[in-house]
Formats: structure tokens, C-alpha cells, sequence
């Protein structure tokens, strides 16, 4: 199995993706659209969501396709985000359509990045531009790392930062996924340089390093966040997609599934203090051929592409002014 071209989720046919990232407050959004309406799900994991129009994604609900789903730090006022988004998108004539109105429809979720050394003094809430810059900005092309909804993300010991990764499968199916890791579990194994992931990394795409040598203690499974810095400051937040045509159900399956890379590549993971949250996508361009057994395969596939979006995010972060935690490059990467 390879990556796709870009080893980014806009390796699925039709998908783009923009950032806006505010360098002064250490925060920023991400968002997720197609050239049309796709068919999305949610699962949510974690103890300590925050999410926007989350619930009509629910297989009995009504809406059959959204326009966009949006990634955010800020916390709570990173729920606005998605308020630009819809905005934007109406400007454009783009939403579901009741007689002569046009209503957006954008699912959101938000991680905790409030006290990661950024400037948090503002007078208006910034996310609601922050989610009109991102979506402007959306392209098939896009940076990873200390951009977007990761710009302000920490892990254990590191910081954290927006991640992507692809496969293609042998049935030509694309799988991918995009995800802001900013966990209060570790993404390396204990002090060491290796990531949790390693087993996992196609190519050379987060240092090449391989899995961890040597046995795992189960003191060096408990490394938190809290081990750094006092306060709780977490989530990981991520969208899994394909090209594949998923009912609303199967897509369900698909989010449910692609949690494990979150166990995967963050250690503990879906603790009391995350709010961890899995999108997924599929835009319906490739039938399945073995429904149950090719559902089943996009679901580990999905998997595997979290757990290695989260190390790439990670590895790609940059270092900035009053960065509360050293980036895996400052501690690990070449001298």
C-alpha cells in the first residue's frame, strides 16, 4: 500500500481543505469542503467535547450531505468559526435549499488551546474570520504542522499541530484523514524520539524512526499533559474520508472504526479531560464491491491514517515565541 500523491486527505477525489492561523494569539481554524455536498458522520470518544450541529448527523436524522465541516481551537469561542463559514458559503449561493433560502450546512468541532502562551486578550471574537479565511483558502494543496486548528495544539512533553495522511488500497479506494492532535496523552514513547505510530509510517513521512525498540513499560504509558504544565488543555479533533459511496450508517461505522488510530498514536487516549471526535466523510464516487468486508477494510484504513496524521502533525511543528512545550524537531531532529 502507498500514500496518495499529496498524502494529504485532499487525496480523495474532490476534497480541499484550508487553514487560517492568527500568529498572535497561537490559534486558528481549518476547514473542510468538496465541490459538492458529501455524506457525513461523527463519533465522539472523548470525555470533554465541544462540537456544532454534531446531533443531525446522527443516522436517523434527516440531512443526507453537509458543505463543509470545520476544525477550530479556541475552546468554546472557536464554536463561532463555523458561523463564518455558513456565512460565506450562503454568500456563494451553496447550502441545502427551502424554497427560496439557502442554509448552510456545517458541522464543527473545537480543541482547548487558551493557555499556550498566545495573546488571548481580544475584544471581538476572532474564530468567526478565522472560519471565512480558512474556507477562502481552501485548495487541495495545504501545510500541516503549527497551522490552522493545530497552530496552538500541545501534547505531553511536545507540541502538537495539524496532520493529514492517505492511502491508496488495492480495490483503488482512497482513505485519508486530517486531525489537529493536541491530546493530554503522549504521541512519543516515553522521553524517547519514537512515536507511538511508528509501527504504522509509510516512508520516511515522520522521521523513519519504526516502532519503539524494546519492551513498553506501563509507567511509560502514563505520561499526561498534567506531567508539563498544571492546567488541562486538550482534544484531539479529526475528519476520516473517502471516496467511497457510504450510506450515512456505513459512514458512522467508518468514524467508529477510525478511533483506534487515535489509541494508536496517542497514549492514554479518549481520557475524562479529551474531547476526541472523529468526523467521517465519504463523497460517493466508488461503489463497494463486498459491502461488509470492504466497510470493514476502510475502517482499519481509516485508522491507520489517523494514527499517522497525528505523528505527522507533531514531527511537522514549528517552534514560535512562548511555546509552552519544545516541538519534536527542537528535542529530537537533527542539530
Amino acid at each position: 500500500m502507498k500514500p496518495g500523491p499529496r498524502n494529504l486527505i485532499s487525496d480523495v477525489e474532490g476534497i480541499i481543505v484550508g487553514n487560517a492561523t492568527d500568529r498572535g494569539i497561537k490559534s486558528g481554524v481549518t476547514v473542510l469542503t468538496a465541490q459538492e455536498p458529501f455524506v457525513a458522520a461523527v463519533d465522539v470518544m472523548g470525555g470533554a467535547p465541544g462540537t456544532r450541529e454534531t446531533d443531525l448527523l446522527a443516522p436517523d436524522k434527516s440531512v443526507e450531505a453537509v458543505d463543509a465541516l470545520v476544525l477550530s481551537g479556541g475552546s468554546a469561542f472557536g464554536l463561532d468559526a463555523p458561523s463564518g463559514v455558513v456565512d460565506a458559503l450562503a454568500a456563494r449561493g451553496r447550502g441545502f435549499r427551502v424554497g427560496e433560502v439557502v442554509v448552510p450546512i456545517v458541522p464543527g468541532a473545537i480543541l482547548f488551546d487558551l493557555i499556550n502562551g498566545g495573546d488571548k486578550g481580544w475584544k471581538q471574537n476572532p474564530y468567526r474570520e478565522l472560519g471565512v479565511m480558512a474556507l477562502e483558502a481552501a485548495s487541495a494543496d495545504f501545510e500541516l504542522g503549527s497551522v490552522g486548528a493545530g497552530a496552538g495544539a500541545t501534547a505531553a512533553g511536545l507540541k502538537g499541530g495539524l496532520g493529514s495522511a492517505s492511502i491508496v488500497l488495492e480495490n483503488g479506494i482512497t482513505v485519508a484523514a486530517l486531525v489537529a492532535a493536541n491530546p493530554t496523552g503522549g504521541v512519543n514513547v516515553g522521553d524517547s524520539a519514537h512515536f507511538w505510530a511508528g509501527a504504522f509510517e509509510l516512508g520516511n513521512e515522520f522521521g523513519g524512526l519504526g516502532p519503539y525498540p524494546g519492551p513498553v513499560d506501563f509507567e511509560m504509558t502514563t505520561r499526561t499533559k498534567q506531567d508539563f504544565v498544571q492546567q488541562g488543555a486538550n482534544t484531539t479533533i479529526a475528519i476520516v474520508a473517502t471516496d467511497a459511496k457510504l450510506s450515512n450508517a456505513q459512514a458512522k461505522r467508518l468514524a467508529v472504526a477510525a478511533q483506534d488510530g487515535l489509541a494508536r498514536a496517542i497514549v492514554p487516549s479518549h481520557t475524562p479531560v479529551d474531547g476526541d471526535l472523529v468526523f467521517a466523510v465519504a463523497t460517493g464516487r466508488r461503489e463497494l464491491k463486498e459491502p461488509m468486508m470492504d466497510l470493514a477494510l476502510l475502517g482499519h484504513a481509516g485508522a491507520i491514517c489517523l494514527a499517522r496524521g497525528i505523528a505527522r502533525g507533531v514531527f511537522l511543528a514549528h517552534a514560535e515565541e512562548n511555546d509552552p512545550m519544545p516541538t519534536w524537531q527542537d528535542r529530537f531532529g537533527a542539530k
